[in-house]
């Protein structure tokens, strides 16, 4: 069971969070927070009077109410090979790729530091030692070895990681994020990044009131989906059992971790859509799109 406070107030206490220290009006909380200025005036009046906040701020009750909602860990899905990276990837995994001068998975790991999220776990597999040099700049992560990375899709490092999903960001590594605010310290419900697209053949979301209710290759006014992803306490329970059910059954060591809580066990679950643009997030795909990316690869 997740705390007690309904999805305004949520979002009311976490916009103050951010901007802790800050003097802002109404009007510009309505603008950060999405709700409307009358939404906003009454949620203020609900959360003082339960002594929620004060003065624009949250108190320490309102900090206490929003424990609950708290990110406890992140889980990034780095095992894979790279096929369409090669010829780049044959001697460094596409997660240590150098874009600019930093590797893509920094950007993840710099939100998450950012976020004050310091349980972070990464599932490696292809060319597993080259990991460790991120120890030097990030001394608290975790390396999960994952022995079937070779011989299966990504539902592997899903299984090798299925007991720490509750309260947790999952990521795919090779996401180049420059919306570093998007990685937050809180969340409300279990959620995907989305983006809105008329048409994509590409692996997007079909949903109903912001809810998921397909995940599908190609589509049309749909959401092109992004591999991060949080799961709360209850569903991160449910979805240990669900990976392995799926891994287990005949064909599933060849599905995509997302298929389980979206399309095979999706009873299961109430995934919603967190929209985001495509100018937040960034998957490099080939060497071309690399190379577009960082002149540096042209020379």
């Amino acid at each position: 069971m997740r705390g007690q406070l309904n999805y305004k107030e949520f979002k009311l206490l976490t916009t103050l969070d951010e901007t802790r220290g800050l003097s802002v009006t109404q009007r510009e909380l309505s603008a950060m927070s999405g709700l409307s200025v009358g939404t906003v005036n009454k949620v203020v009046a609900d959360l003082t009077g339960a002594d929620l906040m004060t003065e624009g701020s949250v108190t320490q009750a309102g900090f206490e109410a929003l424990e609950p909602y708290r990110v406890q860990r992140a889980v990034l899905i780095a095992a894979g090979f790279g096929t369409r990276l090669v010829p780049i990837t044959l001697n460094t995994p596409k997660p240590l790729i150098r874009v600019r001068g930093d590797r893509i998975i920094d950007s993840l790991l710099e939100a998450l530091s950012a976020a004050g999220i310091e349980e972070v776990y990464i599932v490696r597999g292809y060319l597993s030692e080259q990991f460790d040099q991120l120890r030097y700049r990030y001394p608290n992560i975790e390396f999960i070895e994952n022995p079937f990375y070779n011989e299966a899709n990504n539902i592997s490092s899903a299984l090798a990681a299925k007991d720490l999903l509750e309260n947790a960001y999952v990521m795919e590594s090779d996401l180049l994020l420059y919306n570093r605010s998007l990685i937050t310290r809180y969340q409300y419900d279990s959620n995907y990044l989305g983006v809105p697209v008329e048409v994509t053949d590409d692996w997007c979301f079909e949903s109903k009131r912001g809810v998921i209710t397909k995940l599908t290759v190609g589509g049309t006014n749909c959401h092109h989906m992004f591999g991060i992803s949080y799961w709360t306490s209850e569903d991160g329970k449910k979805l240990s059992s669900d990976i392995e059910a799926t891994f287990t059954m005949p064909g599933g060591k060849e599905r995509y971790w997302d298929e389980v809580p979206l399309n095979y066990f999706a009873k299961n679950y109430t995934v919603r859509i967190r929209e985001c643009g495509f100018e937040d997030v960034v998957e490099i795909d080939t060497f071309r799109e690399l190379q577009e990316i960082d002149p540096a690869y042209s020379v």
